[in-house]
C-alpha cells in the first residue's frame, strides 16, 4: 500500500497510473472509487484509502458506478502481478521473464510498467532493495547483516546504490528524525534571515525567516545541535549558492518524500540557471503529464529552498505563481539568475 499522502495527490490529479494500486473510500457517501474517478473530489477528512475493493467492502463501502471501481484492466493486472513477483523474489528478475509471465513483449511491458509506477521494473526492484536495507540500518541492525539480507552481493554495492538517491532512511523521516543529529544555524543574507540545517549526509532544511523552533517542529525527535566545524564548511557553500544562485549540485542533500515528490525534486535540480518551467512541464518531465496539481503540491513540499530550485517553476500563463517565502524573494532569485521575468508580475 502506498503512503496516504501520495495516494491523495494521485486522487487530486486523477492519475490513471494509480488505478488498480488502491481505491479511495469516501466515508460520507459510503462508496469507493478509482484514483482517476471523475466525480467531484471529496473532503480529505472524509477519505480513507484501501488496498482494493474487497478491503473497502469489508469496511461497509460499495463500488462507485461512475468509474466502475471493481473492474481492473488487463494492463493493471499485469503490473500488479509483476510487482508481486518482484517483491517475492530474492534475486533480480529479468525483464523478458516478467513480460512473458504476464503475456506482453518486453519493450511494451517496460513502457507500461514505467507509466504505471514511474520506474522501470529493474529500477523498482533496486528501490525496494535499497529501502529494505535503509530501514534495517535505521532500526539499529548491523551494516553487513542489513546489506546481505536486503540482497546486495557486497557492502560496496549498497553504498553505490544508496548514493543514487537523496535522503536519510525513510523510517527516520517518518519518526520525526529519531536517532539523527541535525546541526543548524540561522544566518543573515541579502534575502533575509536564513535557516540552514543538515545531517551527516547533507542539507535537510533551508528556509527563510525561520528559526530553531520551526526546525524542532519538523524534526521533534532529532537531536538538534548548533554549529560545528564540518557543518561550518557546508554552511559556507550554502551561503555562496544562495547569494549567487546557480548550479548547486555539489552540495549534498538529505531529503525524503514520496517517489513522485522525489522525482519532481530531481527534475527541479535539472532546470538550468536562468530558465524557468511550468508545473505542466515538470509533470510531463517526470512521466505524469496529467498530474499538474500533484506536481505543484510536490513543488510546495520542498524542504530545501534554492538548492532544490522550486523558485524556477512558474504558472503556464507566465505569471510567477506562489512561493513559500514570498514573491519578493522568488523574483529576486530569478533576477540574480538572469531569468526573463513575466511582464506585469
Amino acid at each position: 500500500m502506498i503512503a496516504d499522502e501520495e495516494a491523495w495527490l494521485a486522487v487530486l490529479a486523477r492519475d490513471r497510473a494509480f488505478d488498480g494500486r488502491f481505491v479511495t473510500g469516501v466515508l460520507s457517501t459510503g462508496i469507493y472509487c478509482r484514483p482517476s474517478c471523475s466525480e467531484r473530489h471529496p473532503r480529505r477528512e472524509n477519505v480513507r484509502f484501501f488496498v482494493d475493493g474487497g478491503e473497502a467492502r469489508v469496511a461497509g463501502l460499495r463500488p462507485c458506478l461512475r468509474c466502475s471501481s471493481d473492474e481492473v484492466s488487463r494492463d493493471e493486472r499485469a503490473v500488479l502481478l509483476a510487482i508481486a513477483a518482484i517483491k517475492a523474489s530474492d534475486e533480480p528478475l529479468a525483464l523478458a521473464g516478467l513480460a512473458a509471465d504476464v503475456g506482453y513483449s518486453p519493450a511494451h511491458f517496460q513502457r507500461m510498467f514505467k507509466r504505471a509506477t514511474g520506474l522501470s521494473p529493474a529500477a523498482y526492484a533496486r528501490a525496494l532493495r535499497l529501502e529494505k536495507a535503509q530501514d534495517a540500518l535505521s532500526s539499529g541492525g548491523r551494516v553487513t547483516d542489513a546489506v546481505y539480507d536486503a540482497g546486495y552481493s557486497a557492502p560496496s554495492r549498497f553504498y553505490e546504490a544508496s548514493g543514487e538517491r537523496m535522503g536519510m532512511a525513510p523510517s527516520a523521516w517518518r519518526d520525526g528524525g529519531r536517532g539523527v543529529t541535525i546541526r543548524w544555524a540561522v544566518v543573515p543574507t541579502s534575502l533575509g534571515s536564513m535557516l540552514v540545517a543538515a545531517t551527516d549526509r547533507g542539507v535537510c532544511r533551508l528556509s527563510f525567516n525561520e528559526g530553531p523552533e520551526e526546525l524542532a517542529r519538523r524534526f521533534p525527535l532529532a537531536e538538534l545541535a548548533e554549529g560545528g566545524t564540518a557543518f561550518g564548511n557546508l554552511l559556507g557553500q550554502v551561503i555562496a549558492s544562495v547569494e549567487a544562485p546557480g548550479d548547486s549540485s555539489h552540495i549534498p542533500l538529505d531529503v525524503k518524500g514520496t517517489a513522485f515528490q522525489e522525482a519532481v525534486w530531481q527534475e527541479l535540480r535539472r532546470i538550468p540557471k536562468g530558465e524557468t518551467r511550468s508545473y505542466a512541464q515538470i509533470a510531463a518531465a517526470v512521466g505524469k503529464p496529467g498530474a499538474v496539481r500533484a506536481a505543484g503540491s510536490a513543488n510546495g513540499a520542498n524542504n530545501v529552498a534554492v538548492l532544490i530550485p522550486c523558485h524556477r517553476v512558474i504558472r503556464s500563463d507566465g505569471s510567477l505563481g506562489g512561493y513559500a517565502y514570498g514573491l519578493e524573494i522568488k523574483r529576486d532569485l530569478l533576477e540574480r539568475e538572469g531569468a526573463e521575468l513575466p511582464r506585469g508580475d
